[in-house]
């Protein structure tokens, strides 16, 4: 048996800590908005990377500098957006935009934005392979504890294998990934919520006198994210998280998924699970602008890139992107995500459709996030408290 280190010091055991390091401080529907009332819930998506959801050399002056960062995240919070989250990029994906390739690490975004907001959820977007769970529990609590109990993690699997063959290693095969994912996160919620200190002794990991304090600002956790839409991913989701977020491609399909994983967590594991989507969002003042807009992504759309993408998704990397991996335009105009094209009233009224087929929140890219967020909060936002959708 190994002798631990504070066996072979003679180290002092730690005495037992207050409840203001061994406790939440607040309820999360009290602190967190992704547990508000809004029947529709609203987020940006992909703001810490270059070209945001978009493959494309489509004009625009998103870029990613922290000042236009912050501004993009302080304009959602006084809209009253419910969340930011974002990509975890390591590499790009090559082509002629290395889309994706210019970002910010999203923990250490997640921390800046928390301290330059005042109620939006921040996410951060966590690869679980590439971080160790002692390391994310307490980078998650720090940002938890900046932004008052507003946090929630973003938990991906990690699906691009260059990026895993940069951390030295070759990636899992797909339900293994979920496996390992599984123990990474059951010992991370341990350093959330247990008091005194305890052992890991598992297939993936092994360690002795594990403690953590403080806790996170929300109990009894903050909240939990997976986009995993394969049954390994459903599976985890149901199990696990909080919110789950699914790419899918037509209305009907949407009803079926949210309405399935909806009663897996609920028979199966006694959990009440919440759906959003995301996707790319073009409003123009006339449907004829915004056609033209989206297509003018398309057309001047960084194949290239796309195709990286799709090859990587398509070798059996990831099931979330079965359906886009048919339709490209998803890819270079949306990441794969449900597109939505038209004019106020047309946004107004696809988004409830969403919402009518169980989706209860979209988050979403823009061409130009900081300039047509302000169109969107003058012209979508009132259509969507008058159909009852926000309030």
């Amino acid at each position: 048996m190994t002798v631990t280190a504070n066996e072979r010091l003679g180290l002092n055991p730690t005495d037992p800590r207050p409840a203001s390091e061994t406790r939440p401080a607040q309820d999360r529907t009290e602190t967190n908005p992704l547990f508000g009332d809004q029947k529709m819930k609203l987020g940006l998506f992909g703001t810490n990377t270059s070209y945001g959801l978009i493959m494309s050399h489509a004009p625009s002056s998103f870029e990613i500098t922290w000042a236009h960062t912050k501004e993009i995240a302080q304009r959602a919070d006084r809209l009253g957006f419910d969340v930011l989250v974002p990509v975890a990029r390591w590499k790009g994906f090559g082509g002629s935009t290395n889309f994706n390739g210019n970002c910010f690490e999203t923990y250490t975004w997640a921390a800046g934005v928390a301290e330059a907001t005042e109620r939006i959820a921040v996410a951060a977007t966590s690869h679980l392979p590439t971080m160790h769970p002692i390391v994310a529990a307490k980078q998650a609590t720090t940002v938890d504890r900046i932004s008052g109990g507003r946090f929630a993690l973003n938990m991906v699997m990690g699906w691009v294998p260059p990026e895993m063959e940069m951390f030295g290693s070759q990636q899992r095969e797909h339900d293994e990934r979920y496996a390992y994912g599984q123990e990474w996160l059951d010992f991370v919620d341990k350093l959330w919520t247990e008091e005194g200190s305890f052992a890991i002794h598992s297939k993936y990991f092994d360690a002795e006198l594990l403690e953590a304090y403080p806790k996170p600002h929300q109990g009894p956790r903050p909240a939990l994210i997976n986009a995993g839409n394969s049954p390994s991913g459903i599976e985890f989701s149901a199990r696990n998280v909080d919110f789950n977020f699914a790419s899918l491609d037509t209305l009907d399909n949407i009803k079926a998924y949210t309405a399935a994983l909806k009663q897996k967590a609920r028979d199966e594991y006694q959990r009440t699970i919440h759906a959003m989507t995301y996707g790319l969002v073009v409003c123009r003042d006339t449907e004829k602008e915004a056609e033209r807009a989206f297509q003018q992504v398309v057309e001047e759309g960084d194949w290239g890139a796309a195709g990286n993408v799709i090859k990587i998704a398509g070798s059996g990397a990831s099931q979330s992107f079965d359906h886009a991996v048919k339709m490209q335009e998803r890819f270079i105009a949306g990441w794969g995500g449900y597109p939505i094209v038209g004019t106020p009233e047309q946004v107004t009224e696809k988004l409830g459709e969403l919402n009518e087929a169980g989706m209860e929140g979209m988050i979403f890219g823009l061409i130009d996030y900081n300039e047509e967020l302000k169109y969107f909060g003058e012209n979508v936002m009132p259509l969507l408290k008058q159909a009852g959708l926000r309030h």
